[in-house]
């Protein structure tokens, strides 16, 4: 079993390259299928966020898994080789493990991680390539994030990206209750936005979203207004506060839509939270006057707020973490030997059904049974010493008290004085 992880972060590499390798949800399936039918993995998870690609594989070569990420992508392997993290056997494990618990984060402890890795895990599975290896290591990988998470106060004084970006806004605007805010996209991380800028009671809320129903059934619980894309350019300058998060491939906000907002607002200041990965909006946007755009790596300086409360935890985190991983390489390590104990196993059987077809054809020549049972006996344990004896024959020097030792464990035999 060939276990490994890797892929690019929040701390390896900048939004610019992290956008060029995400994957989009739609696509996930097609792009596991396309990773294990062309041989690179047996098994593949992929887990793709805003702040992380990685891709968690059961595969003979490593490297053919990572030359497929890059061709995925249309892109040269020297683009984002210096980026790139690749972990094998017991440190893919912990990566997992630390992953889930929340302290591979940008917000140390942040609980949406570990929704997303289990929403990887369910798209490996209908994509059908997750494999026994990968299903028992994402098992324990959720069972340890669940005992870090009950155990510890990693999510203590937590302050989540939602309450970041409400944070920020309010260093623009006095207050945002005399603002308008405008929600793009209708996903978890909007969720949890609109909900924290909801409590703050803005002026006025609206949910754009590609299909209408989604963005209704968000604003009627924020008591917001619910529209289309398609209606972006004419409500954009309405609004004072926008935060977008959406799965598209392609920025939903480019300079000009912007430019024409801000002439329409008479240069009122226009505050904006991009989130996705690939960014909604063009990054040539941040240029323009009276405009402060974030994405989500401009978050970092604020979320750290609360983070040297969470640091003893981390502590006590990593034993958990560490006593998981010794625990998952045993399993590993024992599931190993299968093979060879099923194949001395079989070796045995044949050698036992040999022995006892020849005593069966001796008996019925009516020879005595005693002496059919001795020789019986004497052929199976001919036969189940002659490999190791014939081997101890063969070693000589460093490899033959090596082998004498092994023999002796194997065998239980007491060394003469």
């Amino acid at each position: 079993m060939q276990l490994f992880a890797f892929g690019i972060n929040h701390q390896t590499a900048p939004l610019s390259v992290r956008e060029q390798v995400a994957f989009n949800v739609e696509g996930m399936e097609n792009a596991l299928r396309d990773l294990v039918e062309n041989g690179a993995a047996k098994e593949a998870a992929i887990l793709s966020t805003c702040n992380r690609t990685e891709l968690y594989c059961n595969a003979a070569k490593p490297e053919q898994a990572i030359d497929w990420l890059a061709q995925y992508h249309h892109l040269p392997r020297k683009d984002i080789d210096p980026y790139l993290y690749t972990l094998p056997r017991e440190q893919a494990v912990k990566h997992s493990f630390r992953v889930a618990s929340g302290l591979d984060s940008m917000v140390l402890g942040e609980p949406q991680i570990l929704g997303q890795m289990k929403q990887a895990v369910r798209q490996a599975e209908q994509a059908g390539t997750l494999g026994f290896l990968l299903h028992k290591l994402f098992q324990r990988t959720f069972s340890v994030a669940k005992d870090v998470r009950t155990q510890t106060e990693i999510g203590a004084n937590l302050v989540s990206m939602a309450a970041a970006a409400v944070k920020l806004a309010e260093r623009i605007f006095p207050s945002i209750s005399e603002q308008s805010v405008l929600f793009i996209g209708a996903g978890e991380m909007i969720e949890l936005n609109a909900v924290h800028f909801a409590a703050r009671a803005p002026k006025h809320i609206t949910v754009a979203n590609r299909t209408l129903e989604r963005a209704q059934t968000l604003a009627r619980r924020i008591n917001g207004t619910a529209i289309t894309l398609t209606d972006l350019p004419e409500q954009l300058a309405q609004h004072d506060i926008i935060v977008t998060c959406t799965a598209s491939q392609l920025p939903i906000l480019g300079k000009g839509m912007v430019e024409r907002a801000l002439k329409a607002r008479k240069h009122r200041p226009l505050f904006i939270v991009d989130l996705a990965v690939p960014r909604d909006v063009e990054a040539e946007v941040s240029e323009l006057s009276d405009v402060f755009l974030y994405t989500v790596d401009d978050i970092a300086e604020v979320v750290k707020d609360g983070l040297d409360a969470r640091q003893s935890a981390v502590k006590e985190a990593e034993v958990i973490i560490d006593s998981g991983v010794s625990d998952f390489i045993h399993w590993m390590e024992s599931r190993e030997v299968v093979p060879t104990i099923r194949a001395l196993r079989d070796q045995a059987e044949r050698n036992r059904r040999h022995e006892l077809e020849k005593a069966l054809r001796l008996l019925a020549k009516g020879e005595d049974p005693e002496r059919v049972l001795d020789a019986m006996s004497s052929g199976l344990t001919n036969k189940f010493l002659h490999a190791p004896t014939h081997a101890l024959n063969q070693v000589h020097g460093d490899d033959r008290e090596a082998f004498l030792e092994v023999i002796h464990r194997l065998y239980h035999l007491q060394s003469e004085e």
